[in-house]
């Protein structure tokens, strides 16, 4: 299918997927740096400037001296060592300095492609429109910094939600984006597409209850699988008011919401995935099916080795990294089963959806 697609097209494709890339490392060292309560290090955003790390030990301590005016210090980490500050600052300097990476491994193609003629005209639009929301993220990610400076030593749990969902906003942007260039679809959707069309809505609804997981720190109760303190439903699961609160602010229905969307999606993807084989796919279309339903059983295993451990730094990083995988495994199959197999008649394929 390559051989019919423009050498300019290709480039586009392989610089949007190079892009993905770097945000999948994105997120994962952002799953690190919560985990490891390293956010709150950095108390001022210098976007130019901030490229820098202290320099001398002057440096150091004026930092140093900056965060110990915050409430995270002064509550959680009173007389904090000046090494331990520095292994926490290191992890939330890392992050911005890879985020400041994406944007150029983003916007320096993005101008030469279009100097030299390479965008196809389709695509300008949605590249500056991905480019704006990359600037929006930018500030985003000290918005939620932003909030957990003052009074309580705690980023908003909605304001991690909103950074982390425009992350995986762009990253499916691009992603998809990359797909349609390297493979055009062509002819009726095949009868699995439905199905996909809708793992894709559930999966996006599990992504967000599992970004206030993090938010509100729901790991870090009833770490125990299937049951929660021996109870498939635990007590006192809506104590909060206004009613909505309690499935984005309380903890014990924030993780029970989560760990049973988790248990949906993967019961839905390998729906799918056998659904799918009574119908007549190609190669690659089958290939997707297969890779998503390996990948949603990876992500849930993740997902219940990181409660039962307690939330281990590298098991919650894998575990946030892995939606971010199981969401492209989404789209890929999506993508593939938007067209007709490869070599197969128009009949008995159309969609159901």
């Amino acid at each position: 299918m390559t051989s019919a697609i423009p050498r300019s097209e290709r480039q586009v494709a392989t610089w949007l997927l190079a892009c993905c890339l770097v945000l999948f490392g994105l997120v994962v060292l952002g799953g690190v740096t919560r985990i490891t309560g390293s956010g709150l290090s950095i108390t001022e955003w210098k976007p130019v400037t901030g490229v820098l790390p202290p320099l001398s030990q002057e440096a150091w301590q004026a930092e140093f001296d900056l965060y110990r005016a915050t409430p995270e210090y002064q509550k959680v980490n009173r007389g904090m060592s000046m090494s331990d500050f520095k292994f926490i600052y290191g992890f939330e300097y890392a992050h911005r300095l890879l985020a400041r990476l994406l944007g150029l491994v983003f916007v320096v193609p993005l101008v030469v492609f279009w100097v030299r003629g390479k965008i196809p005209p389709r695509l300008r639009w949605p590249l500056l429109g991905i480019l704006a929301l990359g600037c929006l993220q930018g500030y985003m990610g000290w918005f939620m910094v932003k909030s957990g400076l003052v009074d309580v030593p705690r980023v908003s749990p909605y304001r991690l939600f909103m950074h982390l969902g425009l992350a995986l906003v762009i990253f499916s942007a691009m992603f998809w984006l990359a797909l349609k260039l390297l493979r055009p679809r062509q002819g009726p959707p095949s009868a699995a597409h439905g199905w996909l069309r809708a793992l894709l809505g559930l999966l996006v609804v599990t992504v967000v209850s599992g970004a206030f997981v993090a938010g509100n720190k729901a790991g870090y109760v009833y770490n125990t699988f299937p049951l929660m303190a021996g109870q498939w439903i635990p007590d006192g699961l809506l104590h909060l008011e206004p009613l909505w609160r309690n499935w984005t602010e309380h903890p014990v229905m924030v993780q029970f919401t989560h760990r049973w969307l988790g248990i949906a999606t993967a019961l839905l993807a390998l729906g799918a995935w056998a659904y799918a084989w009574r119908l007549e796919l190609d190669r690659v279309q089958r290939l997707a099916l297969h890779v998503l339903a390996v990948m949603v059983l990876v992500q849930a295993t993740l997902g219940i080795k990181t409660l039962l451990l307690y939330v281990p730094v590298g098991l919650g990083a894998a575990h946030q990294g892995g939606a971010v995988v199981l969401l492209a495994a989404t789209l890929f199959a999506l993508h593939e089963t938007g067209r007709a197999p490869a070599g197969a008649t128009p009949a008995g394929q159309l969609s159901t959806a």
